[in-house]
């Protein structure tokens, strides 16, 4: 426990030393843009904006992890991150049709540009983002979210790559167009990266399968478990970017009754080792529904034309539940 809050501590605060970098890129970049009539600068702004945002969240993400749940809020405010995320999505989604617009103006009226002004700004941009890199690299191969986030500040380096390559040229030919084509042309990474956050958000949202993941390779897996008859009603879930949850039913050998802690046991640790899924409740024994499938259909509660009070429909099965 205390290593992962060390880890947790190292990686928070190297989360912090890139966000005020890449806070200063940003500054830097839309100030600049606005100065040298840069669409480019402008357009890379947004897509620092983006990355900027996700870092935010992996540094909320893990503050976020350290909140207790409550009676009123049983999953925490892990849910929060998603929701952050998704608005951020479609904040740069509305502002890439923006950089669309403008640049398709430029493409019909091209604007004179202070190229030399441009290729410095970039070229201050490109040197945050690589510190940025350096500093989140450490651990990029042990975790999830700064691998992402690592990912994100390599994409504003490359970014920053085109803007200067754009000033160099405009500065020696005069092709003012060219800033209205590298903005476009940075506007359709942005307007993939937007796309894929709020894809995923809403796959979330909607407690969709995580991605990667097999309902069908999950039950197999737990099948394997030595006591395990049977496995049904599974549903898995994404609660937030590094908890994934799992419910089933386990119908349970009748000769490993005694054993039922150990076999609870053992699925737990094996869906955590092979699938990451570290939240889980497991209801044993459930022997009337050894011919049930693994997917089990939602119903709604009744519903009555009269009356204010609400009917529940109850399950006759006596289980053993437990969660972990």
């Amino acid at each position: 426990m205390h290593a992962d809050h060390t880890l947790d501590t190292s990686i928070a605060g190297r989360f912090t030393y890139a966000i005020a970098l890449t806070s200063l890129t940003l500054a830097a970049e839309v100030v600049g843009g606005i100065w040298t009539n840069s669409l480019a600068l402008l357009s890379d702004a947004a897509h620092v904006f983006l990355d900027l945002f996700a870092l935010v969240l992996s540094l909320a993400a893990i503050k976020l992890a350290s909140y207790p749940v409550s009676e009123t809020r049983t999953f925490g405010w892990h849910r929060a991150e998603v929701f952050a995320s998704f608005i951020n999505g479609v904040t740069v989604f509305l502002m890439a049709l923006g950089i669309f617009y403008e640049a398709w103006g430029r493409l019909l009226q091209p604007q004179a540009v202070k190229s030399l002004p441009m290729f410095v700004i970039a070229l201050v941009g490109l040197v945050m983002n690589l510190v940025a890199a350096g500093a989140l690299h450490q651990h990029a191969h042990d975790d999830l979210n700064v691998r992402s986030a690592f990912l994100h500040v390599v994409g504003d380096a490359a970014a920053s790559v085109g803007v200067i390559a754009g000033g160099l040229v405009i500065y020696f030919t005069g092709w003012f167009v060219l800033d209205a084509v590298i903005s476009i042309g940075i506007g359709c990474v942005i307007f993939w990266g937007a796309f894929r956050v709020i894809r995923e958000a809403v796959h979330i949202l909607l407690e969709g399968v995580p991605r990667g993941l097999s309902i069908a390779q999950v039950g197999e897996a737990i099948r394997e478990v030595e006591g395990v008859n049977e496995v049904h009603h599974v549903n898995v879930w994404t609660i937030c970017s590094h908890i994934l949850a799992l419910s089933a039913h386990i119908d349970l050998d009748p000769d490993y009754r005694e054993e039922q802690a150990t076999v609870l046991r053992a699925i737990e640790e094996l869906l955590f080792e092979r699938f990451h899924i570290s939240h889980t409740t497991l209801q044993m024994g459930c022997s009337r529904c050894v011919e049930a499938p693994i997917l089990k259909s939602l119903r709604h509660r009744p519903r009555f034309a009269h009356g204010h009070g609400h009917a529940h429909r109850c399950s006759h099965d006596h289980h053993h539940g437990h969660q972990h």
